[in-house]
């Protein structure tokens, strides 16, 4: 129990927890602006060519009527959604691997001191 707990505090440490934070509150945002796009444009784009938009889409079996506009609403929502997120994150990933790559550039050689130089031909000279 105490490496589960010391584990967990070195996690929370370590910023996981509010990147995880963050991205749960950047998701809802994105969340509302997709129903939001998805309620007030593509709905009524969608109205104009069927009476009631998605939304009116129903199917009626024995007592219960489902529906299925609702639902196709949300899968459209979920792939604008999927969609956008994807994207930022392959850009956060580009972003971090262009960073990676600049801490991991090798540092040049500086250039030998007039001693280096000097030694470096006596040492040629006398395996000659």
């Amino acid at each position: 129990m105490k490496k589960f707990l010391e584990e967990f505090k070195e996690f929370a440490l370590k910023g996981n927890v509010m990147d995880m934070a963050i991205g749960v509150i950047i998701g809802g945002a994105f969340a509302s602006i997709v129903a939001a796009l998805t309620d007030n444009i593509i709905n009524p784009i969608i109205g104009c060519f069927t009476t009631g938009g998605l939304e009116g889409w129903t199917i009626s079996i024995w007592k219960a009527e489902l529906g299925i506009g609702a639902f196709i609403m949300a899968i459209i929502n979920f792939i604008i959604l999927a969609l956008i997120l994807f994207a930022m994150i392959k850009a956060m990933n580009k972003l971090m691997d262009a960073r990676k790559k600049e801490e991991e550039a090798p540092a040049e050689d500086p250039e030998p001191t007039k001693e280096e130089v000097l030694l470096t031909e006596i040492r040629d000279l006398l395996k000659k």
